[in-house]
């Protein structure tokens, strides 16, 4: 079978098409003839070698946190009906291929009335989103700044703060971005490469500040978003450009009763695991309250192409390879 291996660290040219054995499953697995592979920025950070304290992962590998596609095969102790049933799965590792080998256990199957696309791009970023939701607090009339509005989970947490009467701020790079905020319900957008952006949020809050901010960036724009936060207002971080963990001032945060949380606190505080979370994203979506935007589709042998789109921050909404 065709995959993407990565054989050293370095940039998206180490992405490169092999043939390789299939996968075969083992007790308790399924294997699932793979219809799309999600593909998202800690791809690129792990590719880079910038995520090993977190992810240790080594090369040589196939890159892929999650398919879609359908039960092929089963293992030994494993539901034999499961075969020809399309489902999503996260994986281990070797999603960017044309078969995975997953656990029968994490399966989700994917709901009547969503395309495959559509249910993938809900699996991880969905569950993500849901947990960001869940600690962010919305509440009608909350004001709350989404900072790269118009990522795979970013843009689904727009969604789900205008659900909740939330009034949205959406910051992002690029007229297309800005436009895609809008059309998912933020009231206001604001370009956060402009030299004047704070300025920007602080005028559309009346100089109040917003009680939330969702960073999805990370890096200098997400650690000087801090400082739009109201006194008694949330910080909510997720995002990375380079693997590094955002450093907030903590005594600034308690003079201003700021409370700081990021991913890892989020996940180690919620009681839900990732796919009772994505079950709930993906209900959303069939009940139409919430969708996701699929930006770029490519082939599996173009997966530097996409690799490189995330990390030059050109797509607007999720990145799918395509075996």
């Amino acid at each position: 079978m065709r995959a993407v291996r990565v054989d050293g660290f370095g940039g998206p040219e180490v992405l490169a098409l092999h043939e390789v054995p299939e996968p075969e499953p083992g007790p308790g697995e399924v294997a699932v003839q793979v219809e799309a592979a999600n593909v998202i920025y800690l791809d690129t950070l792990i590719r880079r070698g910038l995520a090993r304290e977190f992810f240790p992962i080594e090369p040589p590998y196939v890159p892929g946190s999650s398919v879609v596609g359908r039960v092929e095969e089963v293992g030994p102790e494993a539901d034999p009906s499961l075969v020809g049933t399309l489902v999503l799965s996260e994986t281990e590792k070797g999603g960017y291929a044309e078969r995975v080998v997953v656990r029968e256990d994490g399966l989700l199957r994917v709901p009547d009335g969503l395309s495959p696309h559509d249910a993938l791009a809900l699996l991880v970023d969905g569950a993500t989103a849901m947990l960001l939701e869940r600690s962010s607090r919305f509440l009608p009339d909350t004001r709350v700044l989404v900072l790269a509005a118009a990522g795979g989970a970013a843009s689904l947490v727009v969604q789900l703060a205008r659900l909740a009467g939330a009034r949205v701020i959406g910051a992002a790079s690029s007229p297309e971005k800005r436009e895609l905020a809008r059309a998912l319900g933020a009231v206001e957008t604001v370009d956060y490469s402009a030299p004047d952006w704070h300025d920007r949020v602080r005028e559309i809050t009346g100089g109040a500040g917003v009680d939330v901010v969702v960073d999805g960036a990370g890096g200098a724009l997400g650690a000087s978003a801090f400082s739009l936060v109201a006194d008694g207002g949330r910080f909510v971080s997720y995002g990375t450009t380079d693997g590094e963990i955002i450093e907030i001032d903590e005594a600034e945060a308690s003079r201003r009763r700021i409370e700081s949380v990021g991913l890892f606190d989020i996940q180690r505080e919620e009681t839900l695991g990732r796919n009772d979370l994505a079950r709930l994203a993906l209900e959303e979506a069939r009940e139409g309250r919430i969708r996701p935007h699929v930006g770029m589709t490519l082939p599996l042998e173009r997966a530097a192409e996409a690799h490189r789109a995330l990390q030059e921050r050109r797509v607007v909404g999720k990145v799918l390879l395509v075996p």
